[in-house]
């Protein structure tokens, strides 16, 4: 059994729900023109890197290709820490720039040393859905309930 397959059978029995070894993130849409009729939600498309982050003293960073990115960007995972064991979140990496845009070079360059470095660019997470929190998996719920149940999350911590 692999080592990843050891980590989603511990997590399943632990939390009941799914864990960052069992899940991919879940794609947009993507339109060239807006939709007319309702029901449509619109986000701001980030340049960055895709990860899904599963939160508590043990959390982690899976990228959209799969690897373990936890040691890329520590300063995520650090922050990701004292939120409720057993929360898988979905969202981007990004370094920002002065102006709050997204700057995928400088991201990308971040990346490449694969680690935190003195005077490297500081990376956020930004998160837009919420696919397991604490333990029960939402990927069934409406998008709006679950970016309510996110919202709550991230102001609870």
């Amino acid at each position: 059994m692999t080592r990843a397959t050891l980590r989603a059978k511990a997590h399943a029995a632990r939390f009941g729900g799914p864990g960052l070894d069992t899940l991919c993130p879940m794609l947009l849409t993507e339109r060239k023109a807006v939709p007319r009729e309702a029901g449509w939600l619109y986000e701001i498309k980030f340049d960055g890197y895709r990860v899904l982050a599963s939160s508590g003293p043990d959390g982690r960073l899976k990228s959209r290709g799969g690897i373990d990115a936890s040691s890329w960007f520590p300063e995520v995972v650090a922050a990701l820490a004292d939120m409720p064991t057993g929360t898988v979140l979905d969202g981007e990496v990004c370094v920002l720039d002065e102006m709050g845009r997204s700057d995928f070079d400088r991201l990308h360059a971040r990346a490449r040393r694969k680690g935190w470095y003195e005077g490297a660019d500081m990376v956020v997470y930004c998160v837009f859905d919420v696919l397991v929190a604490k333990g029960k998996d939402l990927r069934a719920t409406a998008l709006e309930r679950r970016k309510a149940t996110l919202a709550r999350l991230l102001r609870a911590h």
